[in-house]
């Protein structure tokens, strides 16, 4: 390590006028009221007591010469830290200059034939200041040649300066296996932030509201819950980020609502801000989500069936508790999702789950990546889900073969086993399927099997539940005009029983569709006509059926040879 005058660098930091040097004490408050990060804070608490000594001795390369491992997925506060680490630096003496700049090299993967400029990246340290490299596309490659000299490079650096390798979130084995291979050439202090959960986010929320100077009622929470729960249900959510997105959009939507009534009104009401939740906010308890449901009667009995029953352990203690997860198994747009969204809420006004929220994700999209990415992403949407349900959707993607190694799904699977086993009393997890594939799912895991023990078979619907899904649609929203009803029939009656059950018919989502479609056709039509209210008329239906996605299932009249008399 090139060594460098600290005398004259010491004599000019105990120099600087106290009011331009941040507090150490201020600063470190500020860390400890961040939420969550407890090994940053940790890592912070330790520099404030070891920099003072080694800065009176003039050997501060002691401490700047280690390196920061920082695992930290986007949005999470990474440059955050980083500028806070920044200013206690400096507080400390370790820095002459303050700078809020973060700068940050991203070293390119070994696809990218770049191997070459590695060493050449390390040489964009920056003195008296902070430098991350981003190191994701060689955590699993710590030990390949290249990288090792680009740490040997980034050993060479100045004693002023200081390093950050950052990468996203991984399992604790991965990120010691990432340790120990930077470790073989550098002092290494590792700072593991793992995704907020719902409380953290909670906070987070509450003090992000406070900046701008607003404060909200009781029921806003679960307004922008909802659209915490919608924004994860893609698997991209990006922290504070998006909760920062949230607030703002709140605030605009409580103004753009109330207009010149609230302009200096700062309170934030549930009332106001309840489109921001994206799905419909729900009010209904679960039976009367469950009533709503054209038909379906064989599916309602047995949920509630399940329910008394685990409603009954709950309280029993005498009584073994059962398992509570489920199977769904069906086509689509058979009434999977609504039913696992009123069995949260059916368990939670029983009292067997405390919050009855429901968290919607797809069967790949609990699988990473890269490796170490898959078990911390699983558990973190279970952990999300504590006490509601988690309802996986096309939940057999994530069995694709016994002899695909480079897969994620059974690392998945084994992940979501223990938490469904760690917290059989607090999660219930739904998946949700075709029932061939669901079968070849619970038999390639006997511990998947076992521990969901009820199966519930969804019917494909009949044509007049069809036609009574797509009526009671129509005049929820809209006056139906005479002949619609039988236009509509004649529609789902000309199916043939192949079509009807065909994986392309979709079901009651068909009929949204094919709703939303002929409703279109009305606007439009009424638009043109210069009417200003809109009736659903036969007319729309038909144009709308005859469109080439809903024409294409309906049974084609045979064709006749000859003259017709």
């Amino acid at each position: 390590m090139d060594m460098i005058d600290w005398k004259d660098k010491i004599g000019k930091y105990t120099n600087v006028a106290t009011e331009t040097k941040p507090d150490v004490d201020d600063l470190l408050a500020q860390i400890r009221d961040l939420v969550g990060a407890e090994e940053f804070k940790m890592l912070a608490q330790d520099y404030a007591r070891v920099a003072p000594a080694l800065v009176e001795k003039k050997i501060p390369e002691v401490l700047t010469s280690r390196v920061c491992l920082l695992s930290v997925n986007d949005g999470y506060g990474a440059t955050t830290y980083i500028k806070l680490l920044t200013k206690l630096l400096f507080a400390l003496c370790v820095f002459s200059k303050e700078d809020e700049d973060v700068f940050e090299v991203v070293l390119p993967s070994d696809d990218k034939n770049e191997y070459s400029d590695l060493k050449s990246k390390a040489r964009k340290v920056v003195e008296d200041s902070i430098t991350v490299f981003d190191i994701s596309a060689w955590m699993t490659k710590v030990g390949d040649l290249k990288f090792r000299e680009f740490l040997q490079e980034l050993d060479k650096r100045e004693a002023n300066t200081f390093v950050v390798l950052k990468m996203p979130f991984v399992e604790k084995d991965v990120l010691d296996t990432v340790r120990a291979g930077i470790e073989d050439v550098v002092s290494v202090d590792v700072v593991s932030i793992p995704p907020l959960d719902m409380d953290e986010l909670k906070e987070s929320v509450r003090r992000e509201f406070d900046r701008y100077g607003y404060t909200t009622d009781d029921g806003v929470w679960s307004v922008i819950e909802q659209r915490i729960i919608s924004e994860k249900s893609d698997g991209r959510f990006y922290g504070f980020k998006t909760i920062n997105k949230i607030v703002r959009e709140a605030i605009y939507v409580k103004h753009r609502t109330c207009a010149d009534g609230c302009i200096g009104d700062k309170i934030i009401q549930k009332d106001e801000i309840l489109e921001i939740a994206r799905d419909d906010y729900d009010n209904r308890t679960g039976e009367q989500i469950l009533d709503s449901l054209e038909g379906l009667t064989d599916v309602k009995r047995k949920i509630q069936e399940v329910v008394a029953q685990i409603e009954h352990c709950s309280k029993n203690k005498n009584v073994d508790a059962p398992c509570i997860h489920m199977r769904f198994e069906g086509s689509p747009g058979t009434g999977k999702t609504t039913v696992a969204r009123a069995v949260g809420r059916l368990l939670r006004e029983r009292g067997v789950l405390r919050n009855g929220n429901f968290f919607e994700h797809s069967g790949r999209s609990l699988c990473g990546s890269y490796v170490g990415q898959t078990a911390p992403k699983t558990a973190a949407i279970c952990r999300d889900a504590y006490g509601s349900v988690l309802f996986i959707d096309e939940a057999y993607s994530l069995y694709r073969s016994e002899n695909d190694e480079k897969d994620y799904g059974r690392e998945a699977i084994d992940t979501l086993i223990a938490e469904m086993e760690n917290h059989r009393d607090d999660l219930v997890v739904i998946m949700a399927g075709y029932s061939d594939e669901m079968s070849v799912l619970m038999n390639s895991n006997s511990g998947l099997a076992s521990r969901m023990p009820y199966v519930i078979e969804f019917p494909n619907y009949s044509r007049q539940e069809l036609v009574n899904i797509f009526m009671k649609m129509a005049r929820k929203s809209f006056k139906c005009a005479d002949g619609l009803e039988q236009a509509v029939r004649e529609y789902f009656e000309s199916m043939t029983d192949e079509q009807l059950s065909s994986r392309e018919f979709s079901n009651a989502r068909y009929v949204r569709n094919l709703f939303e479609r002929t409703w279109c056709k009305s606007v439009m039509r009424a638009q043109l006509d210069k009417q200003t209210d809109v009736t659903i008329i036969k007319e729309d239906f038909i144009c709308a059926s005859s469109d080439g996605e809903f024409s294409g299932l309906v049974r084609k009249k045979k064709k006749t040879i000859g003259f017709q008399i």
